[in-house]
């Protein structure tokens, strides 16, 4: 090697500087991270809004529109949110005995298509009843039969009639919770599929873990493959994916397993009392089968949510404000280790605001709504300044997700080339998941290939997040802002990279 650098000194100077030249063609720049509270698509504090079949009320476009655009704060919440996400819920107690009559199914696709107008999402369950009859019966919460809920052939008669309007209106779908069995769609107190509660058997026999089974793949069936259906506890699922006699320490997915389109990715969970007790009332707890009895079984379960829900939608409320100081926040509580954990998307701005409103009073607050759900940071890009058309154009992105979990449903990760002279755009699809973007930084490295037509000119650079409906990929009140100052473009839903390409011909 030294001898070659002595006979061709010239070689060597020529280059070094064409080293030196090629590196002062990239530009690298570095972005300041917003703390500010904003709406993004399918994640935060949503709002309830409940409706019958007895005594329907659509949703109104001009509210939720005002839920989206402006601070709120609902019931008896001491905090204010931002909102993206409506938690629809319809309850069928004039349909427990017959199908779902065209009039209904016509109002259900009427607010499919309000909330689409207003630019949210929602988290939808049906269920036949929420009213609990008290009495003098052996459960411990006195909640008496019968329930009121609806035999299987009913419910699989309703999903099958549901299943044309979710493929239809599938891009304003966030999440579909089970929902169907039991008091609230919760799966527990039910009249006819397996009452595990003290009432009765006090286990879920095989018999009517199948018949639950049979219920959760009409709903995975009845809906797009890029859609999620959420359980109400982690052992639902494993009875799902492993029978009826799955044990509490079946195994949760791992990263090969999640964001496929098999039953089995396409089912999370939603927690509906979040750090209520040491087992969450019952969502860490086995209800037995027929050949195993009830039983405490937290530490399993709740290992194996902590693991699958790395790759699921995960979301829910609170409900009981006696479990503190757990559900409170550090140094005392661990409401956020716990949503971090968990990985939550989102959580009900109204219910139990007992336990929300300590989060205000003891200084978390703030963070949880910034941080449930994903929340991207770009902290540096490295582009070229100058590339000529038809020619590889590398892309070198820091970004950090500060969030407690990823995006749940697949969208596009975009460049968008816009010329500074006539607003013309091109735009190009990189090779990143959205989806496998889990807590934590990511250098994520693009190579493309500019094309060969693409005109020369001076083209500002910026990425797009939309959403991956083509009904939606064009209105910004779906496309994901990412967490920086100065970046969003709210005509566009585009994010600013701040950075002038100049292509040759």
């Amino acid at each position: 090697m030294i001898h070659l650098l002595r006979l061709l000194p010239g070689l060597v100077v020529y280059m070094l500087l064409s080293q030196t030249v090629l590196q002062a063609q990239n530009h690298h720049l570095t972005y300041i991270e917003s703390q500010q509270d904003f709406p993004n698509p399918e994640r935060g504090f949503y709002i309830p809004i409940s409706t019958s079949s007895a005594r329907f009320v659509p949703l109104d476009s001009a509210k939720l529109a005002l839920y989206r655009t402006q601070s709120q704060r609902v019931s008896k919440a001491t905090y204010s949110i931002n909102c993206s996400l409506v938690y629809r819920s319809y309850r069928l107690e004039t349909f427990k005995s017959s199908p779902l009559s065209e009039d209904f199914l016509k109002k259900v696709s009427n607010d499919f298509a309000i909330a689409k107008k207003a630019g949210v999402k929602l988290i939808l369950r049906f269920a036949y009843t929420e009213q609990a009859t008290t009495g003098t019966c052996p459960d411990q919460y006195k909640i008496c039969p019968p329930y009121g809920d609806a035999p299987k052939a009913i419910v699989l008669t309703h999903i099958s009639q549901l299943s044309p309007l979710l493929h239809e209106h599938a891009a304003v779908i966030a999440v579909l919770q089970m929902g169907f069995i039991g008091i609230w769609g919760e799966n527990y107190f039910t009249d006819y599929f397996g009452d595990a509660s003290t009432n009765s058997l006090g286990v879920v026999p095989d018999s009517s873990w199948r018949d639950r089974n049979q219920v959760l793949a009409a709903l995975l069936k009845a809906l797009p493959k890029d859609r999620m259906v959420q359980v109400r506890t982690p052992q639902i699922k494993q009875r799902f994916a492993y029978g009826p006699k799955a044990p509490i320490t079946s195994a949760a997915m791992n990263s090969g397993d999640g964001y496929t389109t098999s039953d089995l990715a396409r089912i999370g969970f939603h927690n509906d009392c979040f750090l209520a007790s040491a087992d969450d009332y019952g969502t860490f707890y086995d209800v037995g089968n027929s050949s195993t009895k009830r039983g405490p079984a937290t530490i399993p379960l709740r290992r194996y949510m902590a693991q699958d829900s790395r790759y699921t939608a995960v979301g829910g409320e609170t409900c009981d404000d006696a479990f503190s100081p757990q559900n409170d926040c550090a140094p005392l509580g661990r409401a956020e280790e716990e949503m971090a954990l968990m990985h939550y998307s989102y959580l009900n701005a109204s219910y139990n605001n007992e336990v929300n409103n300590d989060w205000q009073t003891q200084g978390c607050m703030d963070n949880i709504r910034r941080r449930l759900g994903y929340r991207f940071v770009l902290r540096s890009a490295t582009i070229p300044d100058h590339v000529k058309a038809g020619q590889r154009l590398q892309i070198d992105l820091i970004l950090q997700n500060v969030g407690y979990s990823a995006p749940y449903n697949p969208r596009p990760f975009q460049l968008i080339l816009r010329n500074t002279d006539n607003g013309a755009i091109h735009s190009i699809t990189l090779k990143t998941d959205v989806r496998r973007l889990s807590p934590g930084s990511h250098q994520l490295r693009h190579t493309l290939q500019l094309p060969a037509a693409l005109k020369a000119g001076r083209y500002e650079l910026l990425l797009n997040l939309p959403d991956g409906y083509s009904s939606l990929a064009q209105n910004p009140n779906y496309s994901i802002r990412l967490a920086n100052t100065d970046l969003w473009e709210d005509r566009t839903g585009y994010n600013n990279l701040k950075h002038t390409l100049i292509v040759g011909p």
